[in-house]
């Protein structure tokens, strides 16, 4: 059972409605993570903000299989539906791309390096090795894209957190668990 309800869009605080509205016209519904996360104004709207700088980040194909890597270290249901929806029919990868991105991987060998090196990050707690970047830097990875790749690893886990403390209902389409991947 959920531990935050959705709010209904009449109790949408003022300072969460445009930055909430935007979303669902987006993403044409409102997803109950979105619809809880706007309770707090402060903290929506900082990821927002977040999350739309960093949708400049790298290709939407190495973002969703970061996403997805994220998101399975961190055991987020919620998020890996998400995930999988958007990278199936936003990022346009296949079902196998996406089992691989959930373990680390990625059939591209430079993405796979910053999949890897996002795995890394998240297992570790950022406490990677010299070889660690030297791998993501050999895949022509700049100091800037491993920053980028850093922020990324973070503002996933953010929503990690945040959907697996508050259990939201799952309005995407479930995924296997991972054992079963």
């Amino acid at each position: 059972m959920p531990r935050t309800i959705a709010l209904n869009p009449e109790e949408v605080p003022a300072e969460s409605k445009a930055t909430l509205d935007a979303f669902t016209k987006n993403v044409g519904f409102t997803p109950n993570m979105m619809a809880a996360f706007a309770q707090s104004p402060l903290a929506f709207n900082a990821w927002a903000a977040l999350l739309g700088s960093l949708s400049k980040a790298l290709d939407v194909k190495t973002r969703d299989s970061i996403g997805l890597a994220v998101s399975e270290v961190n055991a987020c249901n919620y998020c890996l539906a998400v995930h999988s929806f958007t990278a199936e029919n936003l990022a346009k990868l296949s079902p196998d791309d996406i089992i691989l991105a959930r373990k680390g991987h990625a059939t591209d060998p430079r993405r796979d390096a910053a999949v890897q090196f996002a795995r890394r990050v998240i297992e570790t707690r950022g406490q990677i090795g010299d070889a660690d970047l030297a791998t993501v830097r050999a895949a022509g990875y700049t100091d800037a894209n491993i920053m980028e790749i850093v922020a990324l690893v973070a503002m996933y886990s953010l929503t990690n957190f945040f959907n697996n403390v508050f259990d939201h209902e799952k309005d995407f389409p479930a995924v296997p668990p991972a054992g079963s991947i």
